[in-house]
């Protein structure tokens, strides 16, 4: 009896050349959960600054989907290891908010819940998206891969070891391998231009964990080094960063935040922008002059607080209504309405202690695996740099920057 050939496609990425996608990716990729991420950048507000960077989570997920599976030929990974991991990488960015990684605070404060934890929600829900479609837990109950398994690689419930777990959620991982290379090729910055060919080719797989071979020591040195590089160029630019401040104030200055906003984490870019018109007030204004660039401005920044300031600012950061309060306080000082005012505490941000950290990449030489990274006081001091140069920025409305420049540069912290 003659076969049917199985179903496959192939599509051209300018990042990874011919991908080709099988019928489970097929499957997947034709959902409308999937399907929304076509109306997600990725890389959030940076296309005000860098004018190409209009990508978006779709093409990044099929990217990382392309690296997870070449890293799992590479480590010899087949059958449901292979399948599952795959999937995940395809499935990761699914909970994501409207421009990417800008709302997730907003989220977290509004719900209670990351963009993990609703991605999870997405994969693991037997309820159908539309009335007579599928669910992709039912996508993946019927070619035989578990949906249980897929969400634990993307949402943990515990620190989950292993490789699987490490090909998504590594110090260098499919994510970051597809990301990086991306973000460069749109943005035109060269910092991420890794050589993802050659981590490709040195992967190994050690005692159940991944490691890199020795001989390919130098690719992965310019990986950390372009990460590094790509936060401060690209991510955390000043610019990029007045624009996703505006949108957060946008939705947490919305009438009724956080019991009204909820839905809005499901829309796309254009979506949320529609939603703030249609609030009025301020969330209008800025919808506004975000699609108008009309952008706050840095009215001044610290390089480096001292202990009394980063206690200060560091409860303004795990305390959201307290730091609109605090800008609120200075606007009024400045005779600006409320939200002319918005306080950028990126930069406190810390890596030390974070499990994808460099510290615990390993550099494998014949039996012998090494983490060279961990103790070298050059890597170190970059494992532990935040993302952000500027500790904390005040951005201000421009017509009230002059003011704010003078009372800042003098009175700082104490400014409220």
């Amino acid at each position: 009896m003659r076969r049917t050939p199985p179903v496959r496609k192939s599509i051209f990425d300018p990042v990874h050349g011919v991908v080709e996608l099988d019928e489970v990716a097929l499957a997947l990729i034709g959902h409308p959960s999937f399907q929304r991420l076509w109306g997600i950048r990725q890389t959030g507000f940076a296309h005000l600054v860098f004018p190409g960077a209009n990508h978006t989570r779709l093409e990044h997920s099929l990217g990382v989907s392309f690296v997870a599976g070449t890293m799992a030929d590479r480590l010899h990974l087949d059958g449901a290891d292979r399948a599952t991991v795959v999937a995940g990488a395809l499935l990761h960015d699914l909970g994501h908010t409207p421009f990417s990684h800008t709302l997730e605070p907003s989220m977290v404060e509004a719900t209670g819940r990351t963009h993990e934890s609703v991605s999870r929600e997405l994969i693991v829900d037997p309820t159908p998206a539309e009335p007579g479609g599928d669910s992709i837990a039912g996508l993946l109950d019927a070619r035989g891969i578990r949906p249980n398994a897929v969400a634990d690689l993307i949402d943990p419930p515990r620190r989950l070891p292993g490789l699987l777990a490490e090909i998504l959620h590594g110090p260098i991982d499919a994510d970051r391998i597809d990301y990086l290379q991306r973000d460069a090729h749109y943005t035109g910055v060269a910092h991420g231009a890794v050589d993802s060919a050659r981590l490709l080719a040195i992967v190994r797989a050690h005692r159940g964990h991944l490691a890199f071979a020795e001989k390919g020591r130098s690719a992965v040195e310019g990986f950390l080094v372009g990460r590094a590089l790509m936060y401060a160029s690209v991510y955390y630019h000043k610019t990029v960063r007045a624009a996703e401040v505006m949108a957060q104030a946008a939705v947490e200055r919305a009438p009724g935040f956080p019991a009204t906003v909820g839905p809005w984490f499901r829309c796309t870019d254009g979506e949320l922008l529609v939603r703030l018109e249609e609030m009025g007030g301020y969330p209008a204004q800025a919808a506004r002059n975000l699609s108008a660039r009309r952008l706050v401005k840095r009215a001044h920044s610290w390089t480096v607080v001292d202990a009394a300031d980063r206690r200060r600012f560091g409860r303004l950061r795990r305390d959201p209504p307290e730091r609109r309060a605090w800008e609120d306080r200075v606007a009024a000082r400045l005779g600006a309405p409320p939200g002319a005012v918005l306080l950028d505490l990126a930069g406190l941000e810390s890596r030390d202690g974070d499990p994808a950290g460099w510290g615990a990449v390993g550099i494998l030489d014949g039996a012998r695996i090494t983490h060279p990274f961990a103790r070298d006081p050059v890597w170190e001091s970059f494992t532990r740099r935040p993302p952000s140069l500027r500790a904390v920025s005040v951005y201000v409305d421009p017509r009230f920057r002059s003011e704010a420049e003078r009372r800042l540069r003098r009175r700082g912290a104490d400014a409220d």
